[in-house]
Parts: structure tokens; sequence; C-alpha cells
């Protein structure tokens, strides 16, 4: 089947002249401008009737382009057709995780070529976010790094994966590119061959049936001919359809098989062209331009010419058709514009959003984390965006990093200041340790118990410290304190066996003081008494859960001191010192403190009372009647004695208490 010479093949590639390099092979080579085949009757006519001509040749041709230039990248790598098959996705919008899933899923394919376009979204789509993130990564290592020194390292196994899988994509493309293009120098020589042979084959010395028959197989050897460089794809299809025309119009060919062959491929050009009116109804825009563009391959280089007299016609009919699917798809692309137009509000909102977060001032750690957190999902839906239009996606992307870049710095500062304040803690905490290690091996319970408790208090009061710091000195601290208390445990228990004896011996001698009896001789009695108190306390602590027998003790002696009709005074004061000489023995230095401070609010409160009675009785003696003091006068004189009396004992027990912190 051959192609007819008025399918502006001749203009396939945009050109109305074979290429220069080539005149000197094809000086044969005639090519005719189409005749005019209407008449008009003025020179405005003529005018008006060529410039509409010429925008409608335009516009199919602009139509005829976009099908021509896909048909000749797809006859230099016949893989290309079927990147149809896989669906070109907003690769912008996948997330890092996404983006590597996917390569590794185009890469299993065989047909390396069919997912290039793919890949290389997919690689641009990567590095995009990757490299973002490295930058906002890198700001915080300046943020957060003690030495300056210190380089920046940051390694992303993701990155390797994607690597590794890009890797493979390359080889495997490099690989075919080498076999592609030994086959296209060699399928190009081929086909300029058959090409010359098909300019030999006008020859009217030659017998017809072996003209037909070298023709025949020269168009099946061009069919099977192969792959050449779509650079020269229109050039030598226009060579060879011009001489395959040439051969039926200008030679002397049998006119009967002439004829049946414009037949046949009259009916194959008219069924695609049904075909063609039904895919401008087709909904899927660009199913229909793919299906269009395998049929303007078949019309091209599968079916030959017709007859002269339909050449125009059915080339029109199809000419007007495929602009027709051709307006459909520019539609669908200004559709798709238009929806990057709205991406492009939408992104621009969010990177307003951003701007305004990275002016709110806020003064704690957790407030910056939900901040962080709100642009880190402004981030996310800026990439879930898609796509912007191509001239502004630059200037886009731009602003976007900008307005992260100032947010980060306008957190770096705060944390900058936060990290002063934790130095300055660590600087804290590390005193506490130094002082920690040094008590650690202390054996004065005593007196390092409170000051180990002291510490431990003081560093739940100091802030945070350097992350990188924290675990290391929390662990000396704790070891430390750990060490100290272990010792005093141990302490404890061995302690606990004496206290349980002293317990043994306490109980056992209580029976004896109540068995005691008093001899009716005061001194005797007292001395006797006293030498108990003495034993008592010579037994030692007993265990704090069962003190209670300090308090049997001390009834004994309360009636003991009964019996012995001792003063108020005397037995007041042996009381207490029994009682202080108990709570020293304990090392329970809070409450002797305790006491003291009783002591000096009861003197207080007496004294005052003794003030407040004295000014009443300075009352009575300006009166009238002072002379002559009554019953109530009497009454406060009375209770100025006995407040008196009270105050000396109050005073006696503090000045004792007192004795007993400087001994």
């Amino acid at each position: 089947m051959l192609e007819e010479k008025n399918d502006n093949l001749q203009d396939a590639d945009g050109k109305l002249e074979i290429e220069n390099s080539d005149s000197t092979q094809d000086n044969a080579i005639e090519i005719t401008e189409p005749e005019t085949t209407a008449e008009t009757s003025t020179l405005e006519t003529e005018t008006k009737v060529e410039n509409t001509a010429e925008e409608t040749e335009t516009d199919h041709q602009t139509a005829l382009d976009a099908i021509t230039n896909s048909n000749a990248e797809e006859s230099e790598d016949e893989t290309l057709k079927e990147r149809h098959d896989i669906p070109m996705q907003d690769y912008d919008t996948f997330s890092l995780d996404e983006l590597v899933d996917e390569l590794k899923k185009l890469i299993s394919t065989d047909k390396v070529m069919s997912a290039k376009d793919h890949i290389e979204e997919i690689k641009k789509s990567f590095l995009l976010q990757y490299n973002h993130l490295i930058e906002e990564k890198k700001e915080e290592f300046n943020a957060s790094k003690q030495d300056p020194n210190e380089e920046f390292e940051y390694h992303s196994p993701l990155k390797s994966k994607f690597d590794e899988y890009y890797n493979v994509f390359r080889e495997n493309r490099n690989a075919h590119f080498k076999h592609l293009q030994t086959n296209l120098k060699s399928n190009l020589e081929n086909r300029l061959a058959i090409v010359e042979e098909l300019k030999e084959l006008i020859n009217p010395q030659e017998n017809i049936k072996d003209t037909l028959k070298h023709f025949n197989d020269l168009r099946e050897r061009w069919k099977n001919a192969g792959s050449i460089p779509k650079d020269k794809y229109n050039h030598v299809w226009n060579n060879y359809h011009f001489h395959v025309e040439n051969f039926y119009d200008y030679l002397h060919l049998d006119r009967e098989a002439r004829d049946l062959d414009f037949k046949y491929n009259l009916e194959q050009k008219q069924k695609i062209i049904a075909r063609v009116e039904e895919l401008v109804n087709e909904t899927d825009i660009s199913k229909s331009f793919r299906e269009l563009q395998d049929l303007h391959r078949i019309w091209k280089e599968d079916i030959g010419p017709v007859s002269k007299e339909h050449r125009d016609v059915i080339w029109n009919k199809f000419s007007e058709l495929t602009k027709k699917i051709h307006d459909k798809r520019e539609v669908l692309f200004e559709s798709q514009r238009a929806n990057e137009v709205n991406n492009l509000e939408v992104k621009k909102e969010i990177i307003g959003k951003i701007e305004v977060l990275g002016t709110e001032k806020v003064n704690s750690h957790s407030q910056w984390l939900v901040q962080i957190q709100k642009v880190e999902a402004l981030r996310n839906e800026f990439f879930a965006a898609g796509k912007v239009p191509s001239d502004v996606n630059e200037e886009t992307w731009a602003k976007f990093k900008t307005a992260v870049r100032n947010f980060n710095s306008f957190k770096n500062s705060f944390y900058k200041d936060i990290k002063k304040d934790q130095n300055d803690n660590l600087n804290k905490k590390m005193a506490l340790v130094a002082k920690a290690k040094e008590l650690q091996e202390s054996t004065d319970f005593g007196a390092t118990t409170p000051i180990m408790k002291q510490i431990q208090d003081e560093w739940k009061q100091i802030g945070h410290v350097p992350k990188k710091y924290s675990d290391k000195i929390w662990k000396e601290f704790k070891d430390a304190c750990n060490h100290y208390f272990d010792k005093l445990k141990e302490h404890k228990s061995e302690e606990n066996v004496d206290e349980v004896a002293a317990f043994d011996n306490k109980k056992a001698y209580l029976d004896i003081l109540r068995a005691y009896q008093l001899t009716g001789d005061h001194k005797t009695d007292l001395d006797a008494i006293k030498a108990h108190i003495e034993i008592w306390k010579g037994y030692g602590k007993v265990p704090f859960s069962r003190r209670h027998i300090e308090g049997k003790f001390n009834k004994i002696l309360d009636a003991l001191f009964e019996k012995l009709s001792l003063s108020k005074k005397e037995t007041e004061m042996m009381r207490f010192s029994n009682r202080i000489d108990s709570l020293s023995d304990s090392n329970d230095t809070r409450k002797l403190d305790n006491e003291k401070i009783f002591l000096m609010r009861k003197i207080e409160e007496v004294q005052n009372e003794i003030f407040q009675l004295e000014n009443n009785i300075q009352f009575f003696a300006n009166t009238r009647n002072a002379k002559k003091e009554n019953s109530i006068v009497l009454e406060v004189r009375k209770n100025i004695a006995i407040h008196k009396e009270s105050l000396d004992v109050w005073k006696d027990k503090l000045k004792q208490l007192r004795n007993l912190g400087q001994e």
C-alpha cells in the first residue's frame, strides 16, 4: 500500500524542501506545489481565500506536527510506545518513602525507556524534598554544635536506597542506548539504500512484472528495516514516499493492478477515518490521542496511496478530524494548567502561613514543639498540593524555602538562648556531681545524710542541660548518691541489731523499775532514781517502731517523782532533762531544733502575759482605792507570781538545751 503525494508528508518535519545534505543523491526529485482547483474573479477575493486557507493550513499543521513528532520519537525507540501504559502520576505529592518504592517498582520493567520520563520525574521530586531536608538538618546542626571545627554530616538510608535503584536504571539505560545506537545507524543505511533502489525502478526498458515484483520486495524490506534516528525520520520517510508516488504516477504500470491497489488503499483509509470519527467522541482524550497517533503511523507507513481524484478529499477529512482531537487535547491541557494555577494559590497560602509562624514569638520549649508541628504539617501540605505552572515553579520553591529557613532561624535564636541556660545548668549539676562523689565514702552519717538529701533537692530544682550530656551526668550523680545511701543502709542494718538488744534490755528493766520501792529518805531515793535513769540511757537507742517503751519508762518516773514530793520545778526539769537526753542520743537534730523554737515561743508568750498583768496592776494603783487592794488585784498578783515561776522553768529548759548543743 502506498502513500499519496499530497498527504503533506513533505511538511511533516516543518520543512518544505528536502534537506541540502541529501540534495546530491536526490537530483531527480522535484517537489511541486498543489495545483489551484478554484478560479477567482478578483485579486481581493484571491487574497481572502489564500489567507483563510493559510490559517486553516496552519491550524491543521500544528495538529499534524504534534502527531508526527511523537511518532518520530517512538520510531527511534519502539519501547517508548509502552510509556503510555504507565500512568504519569503527580510525584510532587509523594513522600520520600513513596518515591523510593515507586522507583523500585519502575526499574523492574524490561522496557527501560518506557519508564524513563517517570523515573526522571521521580528523581526531580525526590531531590527537591531531600535537599530541603538536608538544609533543615544543617541549620539544626549549626544551631546546636558545640565544637566550631565539627563538620556537618547526615546519612540517610533512604537516600542510599534511592541512589542504588537509580544506578540500576542508569546502567540499564546506558546499555539500551548503546545497543540502540548501533541498530539505528545500520537501519538508516538500509533505508537509504532502499530509497536509492526505488529511484532506479523508473526504467521503461525493464519488464513491468519484474519491476512490480522488485517494487513489492522493496516495500517489504522497508517495513522490516527497523528504527532510525528521530532527527532523520521525516526526511527519510518523505524521500521514500516521494519515490513511491513517483513510481506510481510516472511509470506506465499495469493500470488494472494499480487501480485495484488504489481501491484497496482507499478502503483502508476510509476505515481509519471512520475510527477517528469515533475517537472524536471518546471521553478519554489521552487515550484517543495515542490511538490517533497509531492510526497516523498506519496511514503513513502501512497503507499506500490512493488515486489522485481522492487524495485531497480523504487527506483533508483525516486532517480535519485530527485537528478536532488535537483541539480537545489542548482543552484538556488548559484544564490541567488551570489546576496548576489553583495549586499555585494553595502553595502561596501555605507559604503565607509559614511566614506568619516565623514571626510569632513563643517562650517555652513545649510551645515551640507545637509551632514546629504546625510547620511540618504545612510542609507536607505544600508537597501534597501538586504541580504549579512551570514558569513560576522555581520562584514558588524559592519562596517556600525562604519561609521555612526564616522560621528555623527564628526558632534557633530561641534555642540558642536556651542553650546558654542549659550550659549554666550543666555547670551547676556538675558541681553537685563533684560534691556527691566527694561525700559518697563518708561514714559520718549523721552529718552527711542531710547534705546528700539537700543536694538531691537542689538537683531537682535545676533545669535542663544539653541533651548530649544529660544521661552521662545523671548516671554519675545517681551512682554517687546510691553508693552513699547503700552504705547508710548497711550501717543502719548493723545498728538495728544493737537497737533490738537495747529494746530487750529496757523491756526487762521496766519490770525491775516497777518493783522498785522508795526508802523514804529523800536524798537516797532521788539518787536511786537518777541511777535508774542513767542505767536506762546506757542501754542506748531502740528501733524507731518500738520507741513507745520510752513513754512507759517516763510514766514510772512520774509516779516515783510524785512520791518523792519534789518541787514542781525540780520534777519538770528532771523530766525535761530525760527527754532531751533521749533526743540527743537519737541524733534527731530536727526535733531538737523544733524544741528550741517551742521554748523560745513559750518564753515570749509568758513574758507578754506578765507584761499585760503588770499593766493591769498599774491601772489599779492609780485609782482612789488603790490602798485597799481588793480580791481581783490579789488574784492578778498571784497570777504574776505563777507566770514568773513558769518563766524561770522555760528559761532553764532553754539554757539546758543550748548547753547541750555546745557540748
